[in-house]
């Protein structure tokens, strides 16, 4: 993986290269690149596709100390990510963690298109029994690690009240470990993690909705159509609020839409990108 040094500190990411449309893919808190790779491989014959890991509890490089990692910091550091790499016309995808939101109204210049799939949203934060399970874990000293733990069993992590419930697919050891091992042994990115539980607003997506309604640009609000800890009903108001959105749901999947049915939701985001051209592209 390449990687690029930013104000917080260094992170990895992928990119297919390609003259195609520029497309950035957006993880979820304690997820990587990975939980993007079959929607990767799918768009990248005619996309030029890229996907930061961001400080979100996976990533293997810890951040600053003095690092701002709350919701609105990690959305800083995705567009100074987008800035550094001089991207423009981005198609701007976004999974689980509502970051992409808090750049709109504020740091979306570099913003073509936006494509919102199952996240927080709104009043949903925290989101589901898991969300909540985390944030009171993070007010309890030692309450993070202690939470961890069960994530060294991967018959404990598939329980529906925990990372089970994300998907409907039923999740590979494989992928539980390359998640949570930097998180189980990396104090450092315990501390990262921690952290943007800690800082984030309850408050924070509430207040960046009063910025979509002045988003005119194209949007796709995709939903995981049996998603329980982010509602449908969630996405179809975040859909209302954007003049120029398009909302639809992706069959036989959760929260974690792009393992679930990866071809539904790369189906909807080319049609969603052949529909809404930008000058120049065919």
């Amino acid at each position: 993986m390449a990687e690029i040094e930013l104000s917080a500190g260094t992170i990895d990411y992928q990119d297919t290269g390609g003259d195609g449309p520029t497309v950035v893919l957006a993880h979820g808190l304690g997820f990587d690149d990975s939980v993007w790779a079959d929607v990767v491989s799918a768009l990248r014959p005619d996309f030029r596709v890229l996907v930061p890991v961001l400080p979100l509890g996976s990533h293997r490089r810890p951040m600053r100390p003095d690092a701002d990692l709350s919701a609105h910091g990690v959305a800083r550091l995705l567009d100074e990510f987008m800035a550094r790499l001089d991207l423009r016309d981005v198609t701007l995808v976004q999974n689980d963690t509502g970051t992409a939101q808090l750049l709109v109204g504020v740091r979306d210049e570099r913003i073509a298109r936006l494509v919102l799939t199952s996240c927080e949203a709104l009043d949903n934060y925290p989101p589901g029994v898991q969300g909540r399970t985390l944030y009171a874990a993070c007010r309890i000293p030692g309450g993070v690690f202690l939470l961890l733990q069960s994530f060294r069993f991967p018959f404990l992590a598939r329980m529906q009240t925990s990372l089970g419930g994300m998907a409907k697919r039923r999740l590979p050891k494989e992928l539980v470990a390359r998640w949570y091992g930097p998180l189980l042994t990396n104090r450092h990115i315990r501390r990262d993690f921690t952290k943007f539980l800690r800082t984030t607003r309850k408050d924070c997506y509430l207040e960046a909705a009063r910025n979509l309604t002045g988003f005119a640009r194209p949007a796709l609000v995709a939903w995981g159509a049996e998603d329980r800890m982010m509602p449908p009903a969630t996405g179809r108001r975040l859909a209302e609020l954007l003049p120029n959105a398009r909302y639809v749901e992706i069959p036989d999947a959760r929260t974690l839409v792009q393992l679930d049915n990866p071809a539904a939701l790369t189906e909807e985001i080319r049609r969603f990108v052949k529909d809404n051209p930008l000058p120049g592209e065919d």
